[in-house]
């Protein structure tokens, strides 16, 4: 039963936001409507509102966190109302790992905006604004083991090992610069070596995050009951590589460790393939398409209700 291969939902994290995600769904398909109003009615926010109008919050990460999964899960709900879409397996990146704890059942959507939020403020929170910084390491054949000897007299860590050729390191704003001076000189061989500054204004998944992990442990065992634990081997784990185990201790552990450390979402995107028929990335944004095309794998995008149409009305 464990080998049979399924349909596998990958949903993106933060970064992927802009104005105006999700408005399709909500103005055509009721489902979705309800979902904006479920999570405005648990965060008492109008989150339609700052995902459809311009509003500078939907870039502050306590915002941004509940507005993507909101639109995430709108979007889920929404294919499965319209096509009758469903899922087997389930992946996301970072924040997307909530969301997808959310479309596989182990998450009630209204606790879990809640959680998010306060996952957002505490990550705003651990450091002063732009003291941290991210940057996109990107090359051919990345020596992840190599790239963190090089870091490790330095204040920055590896945050996410998405594919063989990016990394994302996170840290100190102000050690930045020297980390790309080394990374310069590691991968001087590679004609297609880029160093890319991230437009975050926190270093997610590093050591900076560690004095935020109390507090988020204690988030989610306050809505823990009414966890459903039994479906996570169905969820891969962002800090493991591999699906989360049916233990409450284990689930909350691994969200709880993915803070502080990478996310290694390389490996998520192995333990997903191995049990793949077909893959789709449901959210505003696709960055996770070009990830799985680095392990041969093809993802189908859905942005919006136009590629919805295309994929799923195909003959």
């Amino acid at each position: 039963m464990n080998e049979m291969k399924g349909t596998v939902a990958v949903f993106p994290g933060q970064g992927s936001q802009r104005q105006g995600m999700g408005k399709d769904f909500y103005d055509q398909i009721p489902v979705c409507r309800q979902t904006y109003e479920e999570a405005a009615d648990a965060l008492g926010l109008d989150v339609a509102a700052i995902c459809f109008n311009e509003d500078a919050r939907l870039n502050l990460t306590e915002y941004t966190q509940p507005c993507i999964v909101t639109t995430e899960i709108a979007m889920f709900r929404g294919l499965a109302e319209k096509y009758g879409f469903k899922a087997d397996y389930f992946g996301g990146h970072s924040l997307g790992e909530f969301t997808a704890l959310v479309a596989a059942g182990v998450m009630p959507f209204a606790d879990t905006v809640q959680i998010v939020r306060t996952r957002g403020k505490l990550m705003q929170e651990a450091v002063p604004v732009d003291v941290g910084s991210m940057a996109a390491v990107i090359s051919e054949g990345i020596d992840v083991q190599a790239l963190k000897a090089m870091l490790t007299d330095l204040p920055v860590d590896v945050a996410n090992i998405n594919s063989a050729n990016q990394v994302v390191i996170s840290g100190d704003a102000s050690a930045l610069p020297r980390a790309e001076d080394r990374c310069r000189e590691l991968f001087a061989a590679p004609k297609t070596y880029r160093f890319v500054q991230l437009n975050v204004s926190a270093p997610f998944h590093s050591r900076f995050m560690k004095k935020i992990e109390e507090p988020f442990a204690g988030t989610l065992k306050k809505f823990s009951k009414s966890f459903n634990v039994q479906n996570a081997p169905h969820v891969t784990s962002n800090y493991q590589g591999s699906f989360h185990a049916d233990s409450m201790n284990a689930v909350i552990n691994n969200l709880v460790s993915q803070l502080s450390n990478a996310v290694l979402w390389r490996d998520n995107m192995q333990t997903l393939a191995n049990r793949a028929a077909q893959v789709y990335e449901i959210g505003p944004g696709r960055p996770l398409r070009d990830f799985f095309k680095t392990i041969g794998i093809a993802c189908e995008s859905i942005t919006g209700l136009a590629a919805a149409e295309k994929i799923f009305t195909k003959a």
